[in-house]
């Protein structure tokens, strides 16, 4: 049987043979793509109105790839206080966003419990928000700085009003390709464990892959052979039990790290990057083109390669564009909008669990 029909069905579980994938011509592997992708969402774009918020970029860890904590590359510490954190809040919020997403660097600073006593500020202030924040990496760093078994931090993250979890810290599972560039960090095994007992508590969260630094094709398929086990067996998920909502294949940004990275991907190895994705992982509902790695164009682009979705409106990215992204200043739900109804698709806002709230 040929191989990519294997894909296709699901029949061929090893990373190095699925690999070979990426020898296939680029529109075949999008023929296939875009079907799965149509067949689940027609020719919808998703897309939410969000805030991001970093509350500070001092981080214990010292991750290569890394142009967003305050090192040599950046010596620009800030931590931000909780009042700073809602009055950032409130200004968004009265422009309508529906979600704020709070993810920060390991900042030893902060307290266990100033990060649930935000949390339960931020729901108190703000109560039809939803709160997507604290990646595996944040959870593994509070677990073992103050001495709590992850599921703790999780019941407690819970309890304090998260409503679910970004998909941050994955970077890639192999973990010799980890020793490298995040040695120290939590270990790929922890990482599926802390969303696999998040996801049991019957919520939901996301799944990043890092891609286009030291890693090769292999890796990044072992990457999604493990989020693909690591998910509900179903295609949909099971009913009070949660799963990963989307992948997000995330672009490395090559500036002001010390990977020392020369040259990115070319156009032609990420849109097969995101349509392989599409094939493997069809279980996981939804493929984010995160338009801040990716530029909003050639985001829209993958949008005909198998993914379904673009992320939102951002507000204002720091560790992206700290990276040499140009994502900075977010973007604007108008732009968003012209750019996906341009491409011919139908613009769909969203909330942050993929229910349509306006269609365009």
């Amino acid at each position: 049987m040929d191989l990519l029909e294997q894909a296709l069905n699901g029949q061929c579980a090893e990373a190095g043979v699925l690999a070979r994938l990426y020898d296939y011509d680029l529109f075949v592997l999008a023929k296939e793509a875009h079907t799965i992708r149509t067949q689940k969402h027609q020719d919808r774009v998703f897309f939410n109105t969000n805030r991001h918020i970093n509350p500070s970029n001092i981080c214990a860890d010292s991750c290569k790839f890394c142009a967003f904590s305050a090192s040599r590359k950046n010596p620009t510490p800030y931590e931000m206080t909780q009042e700073q954190i809602l009055e950032q809040i409130q200004d968004s919020y009265a422009r309508g966003i529906k979600e704020v997403h709070v993810v920060s660097a390991h900042n030893p600073n902060y307290s266990y419990e100033w990060y649930l006593n935000l949390f339960r500020a931020i729901k108190a202030s703000f109560k039809d928000l939803h709160l997507k924040a604290m990646t595996a990496a944040e959870v593994h760093f509070l677990s073992t700085k103050f001495n709590k078994p992850y599921q703790a931090v999780l019941e407690d993250m819970l309890k304090a009003g998260v409503d679910s979890m970004p998909g941050g810290g994955a970077e890639i599972f192999d973990e010799k390709v980890r020793k490298h560039i995040c040695a120290g960090k939590v270990s790929s095994t922890r990482w599926l464990e802390i969303h696999q007992y998040w996801h049991s508590l019957g919520k939901m969260s996301n799944a990043t892959m890092l891609f286009g630094h030291v890693e090769n094709r292999e890796h990044r398929l072992d990457h999604m052979l493990r989020l693909k086990n690591a998910q509900s067996p179903q295609n949909k998920v099971e009913a009070k039990q949660g799963g990963f909502n989307a992948f997000i294949p995330l672009l490395y940004q090559k500036d002001h790290n010390f990977l020392k990275v020369q040259r990115s991907p070319s156009a032609l190895e990420i849109l097969k990057t995101i349509a392989i994705a599409r094939i493997v992982l069809q279980n996981i509902p939804h493929i984010k083109a995160y338009w801040a790695t990716l530029g909003l164009n050639l985001a829209m682009v993958a949008q005909e390669f198998g993914a379904d979705d673009l992320d939102g409106t951002i507000g204002v990215e720091m560790i992206q564009s700290a990276g040499g992204a140009k994502s900075k200043r977010g973007v604007s739900k108008e732009d968003l909008i012209y750019q996906i109804k341009d491409a011919r698709f139908c613009a769909v806002e969203r909330d942050s669990l993929y229910n349509p709230l306006r269609v365009w």
